[in-house]
């Protein structure tokens, strides 16, 4: 379904992986897009090619959602254009490796920026012209860490993923009956940049090939699922089997079993940070 008569698609971290395949994906449909990242020259060539390949209109805005700021920047700036965003998918996160001591504060506080605070923002800025004109729809790129016990080695991030599943829950029983279905997209290990930026590239790769999803296929499911009206999508039948294990099993043994993961696929505490 074309979403050009409902407005723009507004896709954070869309600059590689999972974000670039959602715009290619939308575009696809006919969707025009905002495209913010922090990445400004991928960002262009990924419009580039958007534009020769798709003939829709791309907006590209810069930003870095680690800045408390940068939501309302981002919401005067598409204004400012005479844009209406009739989709958010918020996409943009990281891994932040290590233990909790490991990282300093201003390294946590950061990541719960970006992956806590900026995708609450931005849905609340841009929920209420969605419910003016009756019909929206936002994606919240959650994980399937968010359905499993926290792991040793990325200390926040599974809680963060595990809160975007709430907050999509929630969303879509507060606003479903107005037009705009939420979704929180819970992918497991996606071919990406992902593993690359956190510097655990070579542990995930020892994960077996069965277990792993082109992004194409993780977007697919995920545009799907949100136009079903989905609070909640796992993708891919192996991670939907994961989290259903994980549901059925008493706590201390999931915990246990996370415990042996992390220790298999997570880099060894490497102490406090220098001061």
């Amino acid at each position: 379904m074309s979403l050009e008569s409902h407005g723009y698609a507004l896709i954070t971290g869309a600059s590689a992986g999972i974000g670039a395949a959602f715009a290619l994906a939308l575009a696809a449909q006919g969707t025009p897009l905002v495209l913010t990242a922090r990445r400004g020259d991928r960002l262009q060539e990924l419009a580039a090619r958007i534009q020769a390949e798709h003939g829709v209109d791309v907006v590209v805005l810069a930003c870095d959602l680690a800045d408390p700021r940068a939501p309302a920047w981002l919401q005067a700036e598409i204004e400012r254009r005479g844009v209406f965003v009739g989709m958010l998918v918020n996409n943009a996160g990281y891994g932040l490796t290590g233990y909790l001591l490991s990282q300093p504060w201003s390294a946590h506080a950061e990541f719960l920026q970006v992956l806590l605070n900026a995708p609450t923002e931005l849905c609340h800025r841009f929920l209420p012209a969605m419910r003016e004109r009756g019909h929206g729809r936002i994606i919240n790129v959650a994980s399937l860490a968010g359905h499993v016990p926290g792991s040793s080695g990325q200390t926040l991030y599974a809680g963060t993923k595990a809160y975007l599943i709430k907050l999509s829950q929630a969303l879509s029983l507060e606003y479903g009956g107005e037009g705009i279905h939420t979704c929180a997209l819970c992918p497991g290990f996606t071919y990406s940049e992902f593993h690359d930026v956190t510097g655990s590239r070579d542990l995930v790769a020892k994960m077996p090939k069965w277990m792993w999803m082109h992004a194409d296929l993780v977007v697919a499911e995920g545009l799907a699922a949100v136009e079903r009206g989905d609070a909640v999508w796992v993708s891919g039948r192996v991670n939907r089997l994961i989290r259903t294990v994980f549901k059925l099993l008493p706590d201390r043994i999931a915990l246990r079993m996370i415990g042996r993961r992390s220790r298999q696929f997570r880099h060894a505490d490497p102490g406090p940070p220098r001061v």
